[in-house]
Protein backbone atom coordinates (compact mmCIF):
# COMPACT_ATOMS: atom_id res chain seq x y z
CA UNK A 1 0.00 0.00 0.00
CA UNK A 2 1.83 2.77 -0.88
CA UNK A 3 0.42 6.44 0.23
CA UNK A 4 2.36 8.83 -1.55
CA UNK A 5 1.84 11.40 1.13
CA UNK A 6 4.55 13.79 1.92
CA UNK A 7 6.28 13.32 5.44
CA UNK A 8 4.64 16.82 6.88
CA UNK A 9 1.46 15.12 6.09
CA UNK A 10 1.44 12.54 9.16
CA UNK A 11 1.21 12.77 12.84
CA UNK A 12 1.35 10.64 15.62
CA UNK A 13 -2.42 10.71 17.45
CA UNK A 14 -4.32 8.69 19.91
CA UNK A 15 -5.85 5.74 18.56
CA UNK A 16 -9.67 5.92 17.93
CA UNK A 17 -11.95 3.02 17.99
CA UNK A 18 -12.64 3.70 13.90
CA UNK A 19 -8.78 2.70 13.44
CA UNK A 20 -9.06 -1.11 14.62
CA UNK A 21 -8.85 -2.65 11.75
CA UNK A 22 -6.09 -1.04 10.25
CA UNK A 23 -4.10 -1.21 13.21
CA UNK A 24 -4.61 -5.19 13.19
CA UNK A 25 -4.08 -5.16 9.80
CA UNK A 26 -0.37 -3.46 10.38
CA UNK A 27 0.34 -6.04 13.42
CA UNK A 28 -0.26 -8.42 11.37
CA UNK A 29 1.25 -7.78 7.88
CA UNK A 30 4.28 -6.66 9.78
CA UNK A 31 4.44 -9.61 12.12
CA UNK A 32 4.42 -12.05 9.15
CA UNK A 33 6.68 -9.92 7.45
CA UNK A 34 9.17 -10.98 10.03
CA UNK A 35 8.32 -14.75 10.26
CA UNK A 36 6.97 -13.80 14.04
CA UNK A 37 3.87 -15.87 13.37
CA UNK A 38 2.58 -18.72 15.85
CA UNK A 39 2.57 -19.86 19.02
CA UNK A 40 4.34 -16.83 21.71
CA UNK A 41 3.77 -14.51 19.50
CA UNK A 42 1.54 -11.14 20.37
CA UNK A 43 0.34 -11.32 16.56
CA UNK A 44 -2.22 -13.65 18.48
CA UNK A 45 -3.20 -11.40 21.73
CA UNK A 46 -6.41 -11.36 21.49
CA UNK A 47 -6.33 -7.34 21.93
CA UNK A 48 -5.20 -6.85 18.32
CA UNK A 49 -8.35 -6.31 16.98
CA UNK A 50 -9.59 -4.32 19.47
CA UNK A 51 -6.53 -2.43 20.43
CA UNK A 52 -8.71 1.02 20.81
CA UNK A 53 -10.53 -0.68 23.99
CA UNK A 54 -7.28 -2.51 25.12
CA UNK A 55 -5.17 0.90 25.55
CA UNK A 56 -8.52 3.12 26.63
CA UNK A 57 -7.54 3.35 30.05
CA UNK A 58 -5.77 5.82 33.04
CA UNK A 59 -2.56 3.33 32.85
CA UNK A 60 -1.94 2.52 29.22
CA UNK A 61 -2.09 4.65 26.07
CA UNK A 62 -1.71 3.69 22.12
CA UNK A 63 -0.83 6.15 19.13
CA UNK A 64 -1.21 5.76 15.59
CA UNK A 65 0.93 7.45 12.96
CA UNK A 66 -1.87 8.84 10.69
CA UNK A 67 -1.66 9.82 7.05
CA UNK A 68 -5.17 11.51 6.54
CA UNK A 69 -7.14 8.49 7.32
CA UNK A 70 -4.20 5.65 6.26
CA UNK A 71 -2.71 4.75 9.54
CA UNK A 72 0.88 4.19 8.96
CA UNK A 73 1.94 2.75 12.35
CA UNK A 74 1.54 2.09 15.28
CA UNK A 75 2.74 1.56 18.99
CA UNK A 76 1.85 2.55 22.74
CA UNK A 77 2.78 1.89 26.30
CA UNK A 78 0.69 -0.56 29.00
CA UNK A 79 1.65 -2.08 32.69
CA UNK A 80 3.75 -4.77 32.40
CA UNK A 81 1.77 -8.15 32.99
CA UNK A 82 3.20 -9.54 36.03
CA UNK A 83 5.10 -6.82 36.50
CA UNK A 84 5.84 -4.14 39.07
CA UNK A 85 3.64 -1.16 38.98
CA UNK A 86 6.70 0.89 38.15
CA UNK A 87 7.45 -0.63 34.71
CA UNK A 88 5.41 -0.18 31.58
CA UNK A 89 5.78 -1.86 28.59
CA UNK A 90 6.40 -0.63 24.72
CA UNK A 91 3.93 -2.99 22.99
CA UNK A 92 3.04 -3.25 19.22
CA UNK A 93 5.12 -0.88 17.77
CA UNK A 94 5.23 -1.83 13.84
CA UNK A 95 4.98 0.32 10.96
CA UNK A 96 4.13 -0.36 7.09
CA UNK A 97 7.83 -0.54 4.91
CA UNK A 98 7.02 2.71 3.19
CA UNK A 99 7.69 4.54 6.32
CA UNK A 100 10.42 2.87 7.98
CA UNK A 101 13.61 4.50 8.01
CA UNK A 102 12.08 8.04 8.26
CA UNK A 103 12.89 9.07 11.82
CA UNK A 104 9.08 7.82 13.04
CA UNK A 105 10.20 5.19 14.85
CA UNK A 106 12.19 7.25 17.20
CA UNK A 107 9.66 10.21 17.49
CA UNK A 108 7.26 7.20 18.30
CA UNK A 109 9.43 5.85 20.93
CA UNK A 110 10.06 9.53 22.22
CA UNK A 111 6.16 9.91 22.05
CA UNK A 112 5.57 6.97 23.78
CA UNK A 113 8.24 7.15 26.78
CA UNK A 114 7.15 10.65 27.23
CA UNK A 115 2.92 9.71 27.87
CA UNK A 116 4.53 6.84 30.87
CA UNK A 117 6.33 9.63 32.62
CA UNK A 118 3.68 11.33 32.70
CA UNK A 119 1.80 8.25 34.07
CA UNK A 120 4.33 7.97 36.50
CA UNK A 121 5.89 5.18 35.15
CA UNK A 122 9.94 4.83 35.85
CA UNK A 123 11.12 2.19 33.47
CA UNK A 124 10.40 1.07 30.10
CA UNK A 125 10.34 -3.00 29.05
CA UNK A 126 10.11 -4.58 25.50
CA UNK A 127 10.72 -7.77 24.02
CA UNK A 128 10.97 -7.94 20.13
CA UNK A 129 13.19 -10.62 17.79
CA UNK A 130 16.73 -10.75 16.86
CA UNK A 131 16.00 -10.66 13.22
CA UNK A 132 13.97 -6.72 13.45
CA UNK A 133 17.48 -5.67 13.44
CA UNK A 134 16.27 -2.16 12.32
CA UNK A 135 14.13 -2.06 15.92
CA UNK A 136 16.93 -3.35 18.09
CA UNK A 137 18.77 -0.46 16.86
CA UNK A 138 16.94 2.20 17.41
CA UNK A 139 15.97 0.87 20.82
CA UNK A 140 19.74 0.50 21.59
CA UNK A 141 20.63 3.78 20.11
CA UNK A 142 17.51 5.48 22.53
CA UNK A 143 19.19 3.83 25.39
CA UNK A 144 17.31 0.84 25.86
CA UNK A 145 19.62 -1.81 27.86
CA UNK A 146 19.59 -5.39 26.64
CA UNK A 147 18.63 -7.79 29.20
CA UNK A 148 19.61 -10.86 29.75
CA UNK A 149 16.12 -12.83 30.50
CA UNK A 150 11.98 -11.37 29.78
CA UNK A 151 10.28 -9.54 32.38
CA UNK A 152 6.69 -10.14 34.02
CA UNK A 153 4.23 -12.83 31.94
CA UNK A 154 3.65 -11.33 29.17
CA UNK A 155 2.93 -14.50 27.00
CA UNK A 156 5.38 -13.95 24.20
CA UNK A 157 7.16 -17.11 25.02
CA UNK A 158 9.12 -16.93 21.24
CA UNK A 159 10.72 -13.42 21.47
CA UNK A 160 14.12 -13.83 22.69
CA UNK A 161 16.00 -10.19 23.44
CA UNK A 162 14.52 -7.95 25.86
CA UNK A 163 15.40 -4.11 26.64
CA UNK A 164 14.60 -1.80 29.57
CA UNK A 165 15.05 1.70 29.82
CA UNK A 166 14.94 3.58 33.12
CA UNK A 167 12.73 6.78 32.42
Amino acid sequence: MQIGLPKESCLIRPILKSDNSQVAFIIRQVMTEFGAVGEGYSILDPEVDEMYEAYHSDNAAFFVLAAGDHILGCGGIGPLAGGDKDTCELKKMYFLPETRGQGWGKKFVLHCLDAARSMGYRFCYLETIHRMEQANKLYQKMGFQQMPNALGCTGHSSCETYYLLEL
